[in-house]
Protein backbone atom coordinates (compact mmCIF):
# COMPACT_ATOMS: atom_id res chain seq x y z
CA UNK A 1 0.00 0.00 0.00
CA UNK A 2 1.39 3.39 -1.00
CA UNK A 3 1.86 6.02 1.72
CA UNK A 4 -0.86 8.61 2.00
CA UNK A 5 -0.12 11.91 0.32
CA UNK A 6 -0.46 14.79 2.80
CA UNK A 7 -1.05 18.43 1.90
CA UNK A 8 -0.73 21.08 4.63
CA UNK A 9 -1.72 24.71 4.17
CA UNK A 10 -2.92 27.68 6.18
CA UNK A 11 -6.59 28.55 6.65
CA UNK A 12 -8.03 31.68 8.23
CA UNK A 13 -5.24 33.39 10.19
CA UNK A 14 -3.49 30.47 11.89
CA UNK A 15 -5.51 27.27 11.33
CA UNK A 16 -3.82 24.42 9.54
CA UNK A 17 -5.69 22.76 6.72
CA UNK A 18 -4.69 19.11 6.21
CA UNK A 19 -5.69 16.89 3.30
CA UNK A 20 -4.91 13.17 3.06
CA UNK A 21 -5.08 11.46 -0.31
CA UNK A 22 -4.87 7.83 -1.33
CA UNK A 23 -3.61 7.64 -4.90
CA UNK A 24 -4.91 4.09 -5.45
CA UNK A 25 -8.55 4.77 -4.53
CA UNK A 26 -8.65 8.52 -5.21
CA UNK A 27 -10.21 9.11 -1.81
CA UNK A 28 -9.33 12.37 -0.06
CA UNK A 29 -10.14 13.46 3.48
CA UNK A 30 -9.95 16.90 5.03
CA UNK A 31 -9.13 16.95 8.72
CA UNK A 32 -11.71 19.48 9.88
CA UNK A 33 -12.99 22.18 7.53
CA UNK A 34 -11.78 25.57 8.72
CA UNK A 35 -12.13 27.56 5.48
CA UNK A 36 -13.87 26.70 2.21
CA UNK A 37 -11.73 28.76 -0.19
CA UNK A 38 -8.38 27.53 1.14
CA UNK A 39 -9.47 23.88 1.06
CA UNK A 40 -10.87 24.12 -2.46
CA UNK A 41 -7.69 25.85 -3.66
CA UNK A 42 -5.56 23.06 -2.18
CA UNK A 43 -7.77 20.36 -3.71
CA UNK A 44 -7.60 22.01 -7.13
CA UNK A 45 -3.85 22.50 -6.87
CA UNK A 46 -3.37 18.77 -6.25
CA UNK A 47 -6.13 17.62 -8.60
CA UNK A 48 -7.98 15.80 -5.81
CA UNK A 49 -11.72 15.38 -5.14
CA UNK A 50 -12.87 15.58 -1.54
CA UNK A 51 -14.62 12.41 -0.35
CA UNK A 52 -14.53 12.77 3.44
CA UNK A 53 -14.27 15.28 6.27
CA UNK A 54 -13.09 14.05 9.67
CA UNK A 55 -14.26 16.58 12.25
CA UNK A 56 -12.47 16.71 15.61
CA UNK A 57 -14.68 19.14 17.57
CA UNK A 58 -17.48 21.63 17.20
CA UNK A 59 -15.66 24.99 17.27
CA UNK A 60 -16.58 27.22 14.35
CA UNK A 61 -13.03 27.51 13.04
CA UNK A 62 -13.02 23.72 12.54
CA UNK A 63 -16.50 23.20 11.06
CA UNK A 64 -17.14 26.44 9.17
CA UNK A 65 -16.89 24.87 5.72
CA UNK A 66 -18.62 21.55 6.45
CA UNK A 67 -21.88 22.31 4.69
CA UNK A 68 -20.46 24.13 1.67
CA UNK A 69 -17.91 21.37 1.07
CA UNK A 70 -20.60 18.71 1.44
CA UNK A 71 -22.80 20.48 -1.08
CA UNK A 72 -19.95 20.88 -3.55
CA UNK A 73 -18.37 17.41 -3.28
CA UNK A 74 -21.09 15.23 -1.68
CA UNK A 75 -18.44 14.19 0.84
CA UNK A 76 -19.14 12.16 3.97
CA UNK A 77 -18.66 13.93 7.30
CA UNK A 78 -17.62 12.07 10.43
CA UNK A 79 -17.38 13.68 13.83
CA UNK A 80 -17.46 13.22 17.59
CA UNK A 81 -20.43 11.34 19.00
CA UNK A 82 -20.57 13.53 22.09
CA UNK A 83 -20.86 16.68 19.97
CA UNK A 84 -23.00 15.25 17.18
CA UNK A 85 -25.74 17.83 17.54
CA UNK A 86 -23.21 20.64 16.98
CA UNK A 87 -21.41 19.22 13.89
CA UNK A 88 -22.92 20.62 10.65
CA UNK A 89 -23.71 17.99 8.05
CA UNK A 90 -22.69 15.05 10.23
CA UNK A 91 -23.24 11.65 8.57
CA UNK A 92 -21.51 9.31 11.01
CA UNK A 93 -20.49 9.84 14.60
CA UNK A 94 -17.40 8.37 16.24
CA UNK A 95 -16.76 7.59 19.91
CA UNK A 96 -13.72 6.63 21.94
CA UNK A 97 -12.37 3.25 20.91
CA UNK A 98 -14.21 3.12 17.59
CA UNK A 99 -12.28 1.89 14.58
CA UNK A 100 -13.18 2.31 10.92
CA UNK A 101 -11.45 2.24 7.53
CA UNK A 102 -10.36 4.97 5.17
CA UNK A 103 -9.09 3.63 1.83
CA UNK A 104 -8.35 0.28 3.43
CA UNK A 105 -6.45 1.85 6.32
CA UNK A 106 -7.38 1.50 9.96
CA UNK A 107 -8.47 4.69 11.71
CA UNK A 108 -8.80 4.63 15.49
CA UNK A 109 -10.83 7.21 17.40
CA UNK A 110 -9.35 8.55 20.64
CA UNK A 111 -11.57 10.71 22.85
CA UNK A 112 -9.56 13.63 24.22
CA UNK A 113 -11.86 15.86 26.27
CA UNK A 114 -10.39 19.09 27.56
CA UNK A 115 -10.46 21.78 24.89
CA UNK A 116 -14.07 20.76 24.31
CA UNK A 117 -16.12 18.12 26.09
CA UNK A 118 -16.32 15.79 23.09
CA UNK A 119 -13.06 16.44 21.24
CA UNK A 120 -11.67 13.40 19.40
CA UNK A 121 -8.39 12.63 17.65
CA UNK A 122 -7.93 10.37 14.63
CA UNK A 123 -5.09 7.85 14.79
CA UNK A 124 -3.88 5.93 11.73
CA UNK A 125 -1.83 3.23 13.50
CA UNK A 126 -0.43 1.53 10.40
CA UNK A 127 0.66 4.87 8.97
CA UNK A 128 1.96 6.23 12.32
CA UNK A 129 -0.17 9.37 11.99
CA UNK A 130 -2.19 11.26 14.60
CA UNK A 131 -4.51 14.17 13.87
CA UNK A 132 -4.78 15.93 17.22
CA UNK A 133 -6.44 19.23 16.24
CA UNK A 134 -6.70 21.40 19.38
CA UNK A 135 -5.73 18.82 22.00
CA UNK A 136 -1.98 18.51 21.48
CA UNK A 137 0.14 21.21 19.88
CA UNK A 138 3.88 21.34 19.35
CA UNK A 139 5.18 22.19 22.85
CA UNK A 140 1.64 23.01 23.95
CA UNK A 141 -1.92 21.93 24.59
CA UNK A 142 -5.31 23.37 23.79
CA UNK A 143 -6.95 25.96 25.98
CA UNK A 144 -9.40 24.39 28.42
CA UNK A 145 -12.87 25.63 27.54
CA UNK A 146 -15.22 22.81 28.50
CA UNK A 147 -13.37 20.37 30.75
CA UNK A 148 -10.93 20.73 33.66
CA UNK A 149 -7.18 20.24 33.52
CA UNK A 150 -7.44 16.76 35.06
CA UNK A 151 -9.49 15.62 32.06
CA UNK A 152 -6.99 17.07 29.61
CA UNK A 153 -4.14 15.39 31.48
CA UNK A 154 -5.98 12.07 31.10
CA UNK A 155 -6.31 12.81 27.38
CA UNK A 156 -2.59 13.54 27.16
CA UNK A 157 -1.79 10.22 28.81
CA UNK A 158 -3.66 8.44 26.03
CA UNK A 159 -1.60 10.23 23.38
CA UNK A 160 1.67 9.69 25.25
CA UNK A 161 0.99 5.94 25.06
CA UNK A 162 1.26 6.02 21.26
CA UNK A 163 4.58 5.05 19.62
CA UNK A 164 7.22 7.78 19.77
CA UNK A 165 7.54 7.70 15.98
CA UNK A 166 3.90 8.78 15.51
CA UNK A 167 3.70 11.96 13.45
CA UNK A 168 1.34 14.50 14.98
CA UNK A 169 -0.63 17.02 12.91
CA UNK A 170 -2.20 19.77 14.99
CA UNK A 171 -4.78 22.46 14.37
CA UNK A 172 -2.98 25.80 14.67
CA UNK A 173 0.40 27.43 14.10
CA UNK A 174 0.95 28.32 17.75
CA UNK A 175 4.40 26.78 18.02
CA UNK A 176 6.53 29.89 18.46
CA UNK A 177 4.36 31.19 21.30
CA UNK A 178 4.31 27.73 22.86
CA UNK A 179 8.10 27.47 22.66
CA UNK A 180 8.63 30.86 24.29
CA UNK A 181 6.32 29.87 27.13
CA UNK A 182 7.72 26.35 27.53
CA UNK A 183 11.22 27.60 28.37
CA UNK A 184 9.78 29.66 31.23
CA UNK A 185 8.59 26.52 33.04
CA UNK A 186 11.33 24.12 31.87
CA UNK A 187 14.39 26.40 31.70
CA UNK A 188 17.05 23.72 32.17
CA UNK A 189 15.88 21.54 29.27
CA UNK A 190 18.64 21.67 26.66
CA UNK A 191 16.54 19.89 24.03
CA UNK A 192 13.77 22.43 24.52
CA UNK A 193 16.15 25.39 24.22
CA UNK A 194 17.54 24.01 20.97
CA UNK A 195 14.08 23.35 19.59
CA UNK A 196 12.86 26.82 20.56
CA UNK A 197 15.80 28.35 18.70
CA UNK A 198 15.09 26.23 15.63
CA UNK A 199 11.41 27.17 15.68
CA UNK A 200 12.26 30.86 15.92
CA UNK A 201 14.48 30.60 12.84
CA UNK A 202 11.90 28.54 10.93
CA UNK A 203 9.05 30.94 11.64
CA UNK A 204 11.21 33.92 10.69
CA UNK A 205 11.49 32.29 7.26
CA UNK A 206 7.74 31.66 7.10
CA UNK A 207 8.07 27.89 7.48
CA UNK A 208 5.47 25.63 9.06
CA UNK A 209 6.25 23.77 12.29
CA UNK A 210 3.93 20.86 11.51
CA UNK A 211 4.17 17.90 12.00
CA UNK A 212 5.79 17.00 15.28
CA UNK A 213 6.18 13.53 16.79
CA UNK A 214 5.09 11.98 20.05
CA UNK A 215 8.74 11.30 20.89
CA UNK A 216 9.78 14.91 20.33
CA UNK A 217 6.89 16.16 22.45
CA UNK A 218 7.89 13.86 25.30
CA UNK A 219 11.28 15.57 25.27
CA UNK A 220 10.19 19.20 24.90
CA UNK A 221 6.48 19.65 25.71
CA UNK A 222 6.09 20.70 29.37
CA UNK A 223 2.57 19.27 29.49
CA UNK A 224 4.05 15.84 28.82
CA UNK A 225 6.89 16.38 31.30
CA UNK A 226 4.85 17.03 34.45
CA UNK A 227 6.73 14.31 36.34
CA UNK A 228 10.08 16.04 35.71
CA UNK A 229 11.74 17.06 38.99
CA UNK A 230 13.21 20.21 37.46
CA UNK A 231 9.83 21.47 36.29
CA UNK A 232 8.24 20.63 39.62
CA UNK A 233 10.97 22.43 41.53
CA UNK A 234 10.75 25.47 39.29
CA UNK A 235 6.97 25.63 39.82
CA UNK A 236 7.27 25.07 43.58
CA UNK A 237 5.21 21.87 43.32
CA UNK A 238 7.60 19.05 44.24
CA UNK A 239 4.93 16.86 45.84
CA UNK A 240 1.91 17.71 43.69
CA UNK A 241 0.07 15.17 41.57
CA UNK A 242 0.76 15.06 37.84
CA UNK A 243 -2.68 16.53 37.18
CA UNK A 244 -1.97 19.42 39.55
CA UNK A 245 1.31 20.21 37.83
CA UNK A 246 -0.42 20.03 34.45
CA UNK A 247 -3.10 22.45 35.70
CA UNK A 248 -0.50 24.91 36.98
CA UNK A 249 1.35 24.92 33.66
CA UNK A 250 -1.87 25.48 31.73
CA UNK A 251 -2.89 28.26 34.11
CA UNK A 252 0.43 30.02 33.61
CA UNK A 253 0.13 29.72 29.85
CA UNK A 254 -3.31 31.34 29.99
CA UNK A 255 -1.75 34.51 31.42
CA UNK A 256 1.53 34.35 29.47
Amino acid sequence: MKPLEIEVFLCRSDNFGVLLHDSDTGETVSIDAPEEAAIIEALNRRGWKLTHVFTTHHHQDHVEANLTLKERYTCEIRGPHDEAIAIPGLDRSAADGDEFEFSGRRVQVIATPGHTAGHICYHFPDDALLFAADTLFAMGCGRLFERPAADMWHSFQKLMALPDSTEVYFGHEYTLSNARFAVTVDPENAALKQRASEVEALRNKGGFTIPTTIGLEKQTNPYMRVADKGIRSHLGLPDATDAEVFAEIRSRKDSF
